[in-house]
């Protein structure tokens, strides 16, 4: 009857360990959380980050300047296919999100972090490889931002804030 009591207990455990690992994973399947918004980090168990420099993620934009109110496309750039993402826009000057995405790729949906829509993130766990955004910059001068992404290949590999060159608002004196 004891080795019947410690099956029963183990079979229990595991069960319960397996559905708290599935319902957590089913969590991010359908974006990043807001829990993820100051440094782009995902939450999952276990995770490995790699080096943002032996990434094979590109970000980037055919702008060097723009203007307040402006729209800028931004392109995510791959050569391997990826499930997840966040991608922002920051400002150099004090690493706050700014602006807005006003387009998104399918397979995308805005999240918003500090103001509606200033963040991207996935909507689904689709394989992912070229995907093209188009940011607002706000109304008012903000100073020069660059565009970060966080890349999830699979649940247990990542690549946090990728970096695009930076975007110089024009008209600075």
């Amino acid at each position: 009857m004891e080795d019947g009591g410690r099956a029963h207990t183990a079979l229990v455990g595991w069960a319960c360990t397996t559905l708290c690992l599935v319902s957590y994973a089913a969590a991010f399947s359908q974006g990043a959380s807001l829990s993820a918004c100051s440094d782009m980090m995902p939450r999952h168990l276990r995770v490995q980050l790699h080096s943002s420099n032996s990434n094979y993620v590109t970000v980037h934009t055919n702008m060097s300047f723009f203007f307040p109110g402006d729209k800028v496309p931004v392109t995510v750039r791959s050569t391997r296919d990826y499930m997840g993402f966040m991608l922002q826009a920051r400002k150099v000057s004090n690493n706050e999100i700014a602006g807005t995405f006003i387009f998104l790729p399918p397979g995308s949906k805005l999240l918003t972090c500090f103001e509606d829509g200033d963040t991207v993130t996935h909507s689904d766990k689709s394989l992912k490889r070229n995907l093209s955004f188009i940011w607002k910059a706000p109304d008012q001068p903000i100073g020069d931002i660059k565009f970060f992404i966080s890349i999830v290949q699979s649940y247990f590999v990542y690549w946090a804030k990728i970096e695009s060159a930076v975007v110089a608002q024009g008209g600075q004196n």
